[in-house]
């Protein structure tokens, strides 16, 4: 089934975000743009094509949606887009499924520091509750699309993390 762009799917449809442990190339972004292409041209669930798109955002997300409505991915197709962005990381040595940093935006490009240093620079004035940051852990394109993904940190889930004595 052809790749279309996110944007045609539904506001339902099921979302991944998939971040960059670093920066690419323009030929590496170029190489990997054209493997994941690949792969969700072909992705099916049991034998069934998938109606997926992605985008990169930022030079560090990719975003990948599929309309459940007229597919539902399986677990093992899910396994398969997971493996083929493990491969791609190994390859290029990075990694593409590291949940564990935050992802934020002071005055520029998304940056990442991992959550002891988030919280340092909660403690030190670094980064407070109107810092933007980003969601990763959304599951639907809507949630993207309303502006669930890049919030600032008081209305997100990083303030129950984070920020837990400072008012509601």
């Amino acid at each position: 089934m052809p790749l279309i762009p996110l944007s045609e799917l539904p506001d339902d449809a099921r979302l991944w975000v998939f971040t960059l442990s670093r920066t690419l190339t323009p030929g590496e972004e170029a190489e990997v743009q054209a493997r994941a292409d690949g792969f969700l041209e072909g992705w099916a669930a049991h034998g069934a094509p998938l109606t997926c798109g992605r985008e990169w955002v930022e030079g560090v997300f990719l975003l990948v949606g599929v309309d459940e409505s007229t597919s539902p991915p399986s677990g093992c197709s899910i396994d398969a887009l997971t493996r083929i962005l493990r491969e791609e990381g190994a390859r290029l040595g990075m990694s593409f499924l590291d949940h564990g940093p935050v992802w934020f935006r002071r005055n520029g490009p998304p940056e990442k520091v991992a959550r002891s240093e988030f919280a340092r620079l909660v403690g030190a004035g670094g980064v407070g509750l109107d810092t933007p940051v980003f969601d990763n852990t959304i599951t639907r394109l809507s949630q993207f699309r309303d502006g669930e993904w890049e919030k600032p940190a008081g209305a997100s889930w990083h303030r129950r993390a984070f920020f837990p004595t400072q008012g509601p």
